[in-house]
């Protein structure tokens, strides 16, 4: 057990610190504390010391130097049960410290601000705090540490029942959590200074590449899920540390709650439908679409989508980039069974209709319409796959119309949504489209014919004149030969195939025009 006789305090977050210094005072701790810190407890009648009083060396730099002083550092690191220490100690008539509660200067809240200056951002790095942290950490067995205001109830508790004294493995607990504190404030402060020097040549740690030599991914539990993909898996669900957007901005307002495959599926929805800047209605399963829709009547956009594949979207996740009033809400609870619907806004009527189906999973997520994610990882056995996510979007002025034949203005439009769909298709991957709805998908086909044949079966009468985009090239001319045999139209897909001579031919013998975009969208 560790008698506390002697505390330091000195805390930017104020919360709950009066009740612990009372209660310190309450038995005969004598505390010190820095400016801000002992102006608050003086107000509360709680008698304490000033750290400048204290070691004989005033605060100075503006504040940067308080605590940084031999008096503080060699009460704190002094070992106990070493008689030289204690000599030393008493020789420089030092003081020992038990306890030190610091918590640090706001630096995260400080760059989360708007139009936060580099130079405000720097001021707001804490030195002082977090070497007494680290200081008092390693010595835990002889000082207590505490940086998280949550853990006084917990201290005062102990204090009352050992009568001023804490236990071990209070004093091992309060210690771990010092140095995953200090680990993330130190790597938030790298995290934001690396963005801001990173076109500093030669900066340790950056590649030319702007990928880092060393990977560090730091997550926290959201959740656990009742299983994972399969109901023999455990699972959870966690969030980027520091994230406020993507599953931390989740909000469920009915139904059961999401599993593993809900989430996968609600990722890919979103993803998709944050592609079209009109009204859009993508209907997934299995984390691909088996239909989409765009037009400026969400009301048709969602019957377009819906009729795409009613058979697969049965059972499936819906994702609407508009709020959903009673009206379409209605129309919703005509679709038949659905997982989970996603949209920006719930209006109140269509959320009470809505939550009439108990088992109707209900997300809200207002970022639905940004863009906020720039990486993609993918864990292998052994590693990580790192890469830029897919966000190229294609510019219209590269297309290159490669047949005799040219395609409408109207074939154009329902190219562009058919290759914005086909990028978030699993490959190989085929999308057949008349206007801006899907017909007919083809997804994760071992061969691009028999994507084709598979998005043609869907689609069925349907084909006869419709639109194909193919997210990469043709290998072959004999998918241009089924696409032509079933009246498809028009084409569009990256070209850069050893065999685009013979494809453009085909498409040319079926009077298909073909347009090709220098960009393929595999999706693994």
């Amino acid at each position: 057990m560790l008698k506390i006789r002697r505390a330091l305090i000195s805390v930017s977050d104020k919360m709950g610190i009066v009740d612990l210094a009372k209660e310190l005072n309450n038995f005969k701790v004598e505390i010190l504390s820095t400016a801000g810190t002992a102006n608050l407890l003086r107000e509360n009648n709680i008698p304490v010391i000033e750290v400048s009083q204290y070691t004989g060396f005033p605060e100075m730099l503006n504040g940067r130097i308080r605590t940084l002083h031999p008096k503080i550092h060699a009460g704190i690191l002094a070992l106990r049960d070493n008689p030289q220490h204690l000599k030393a100690l008493e020789n420089q008539d030092i003081g020992l410290i038990d306890m030190v509660v610091v918590n640090l200067y706001p630096f995260e809240k400080t760059i989360n601000k708007p139009g936060v200056s580099l130079e405000e951002a720097i001021e707001n790095i804490d030195i002082g705090g977090p070497a007494m942290l680290r200081s008092a950490a390693k010595n835990h067995k002889d000082v207590a540490v505490i940086c998280n205001p949550r853990r006084y109830p917990q201290v005062i508790e102990e204090l009352k029942k050992y009568n001023g004294s804490l236990s071990e493995s209070l004093l091992s607990d309060l210690a771990v959590e010092v140095f995953k504190t200090t680990h993330l404030y130190d790597r938030a402060i790298y995290d934001y200074l690396r963005k801001c020097y990173k076109e500093v040549s030669g900066y340790q740690g950056i590649r030319v590449s702007g990928f880092p030599e060393e990977l560090k991914l730091e997550f926290i539990k959201l959740k656990d899920l009742r299983y994972g993909e399969n109901p023999h898996q455990k699972a959870s669900l966690y969030k980027e540390l520091d994230q406020s957007l993507g599953v931390a901005a989740f909000r469920q307002f009915g139904g059961k709650e999401l599993s593993f495959n809900n989430i996968l599926d609600l990722n890919a929805a979103v993803n998709i439908v944050r592609e079209f800047d009109q009204p859009a209605v993508v209907f997934i399963k299995h984390n691909n679409p088996c239909g989409v829709a765009e037009n400026k009547d969400i009301f048709k956009a969602y019957k377009d989508a819906w009729n795409c594949d009613r058979l697969s979207a049965f059972g499936g996740i819906v994702a609407i980039n508009r709020k959903i009033d009673l009206a379409l809400a209605k129309l919703i609870t005509q679709s038949g069974f659905l997982e989970c619907i996603i949209t920006l806004e719930f209006t109140p009527d269509a959320l009470a209709l809505l939550k009439e189906k108990k088992n109707l999973r209900l997300i809200e997520f207002p970022d639905l319409l940004k863009k906020n994610f720039d990486l993609d990882f993918r864990r292998v056995e052994g590693g990580l796959l790192l890469q830029e996510a897919d966000s190229l979007t294609l510019d219209e002025q590269n297309l290159r119309i490669v047949t005799k034949k040219k395609p409408t203005a109207s074939q154009m439009q329902s190219l562009i949504f058919g290759w914005k769909v086909a990028k978030h298709v699993k490959s190989n991957a085929i999308v057949l489209t008349r206007g801006t709805k899907t017909v007919g998908i083809g997804a994760g086909q071992m061969s691009r014919v028999d994507a084709v044949f598979m998005a043609i079966k869907k689609a069925g009468k349907l084909s006869r004149g419709a639109c194909l985009a193919s997210d990469a090239f043709f290998p072959k001319e004999d998918a241009i030969q089924l696409a032509g045999r079933y009246k498809v139209k028009a084409i569009i897909q990256p070209g850069g195939s050893l065999a685009d001579e013979a494809i453009i031919k085909m498409a040319d013998k079926y009077k298909i025009a073909m347009v090709t975009t220098g960009i393929r969208h595999f999706r693994h």
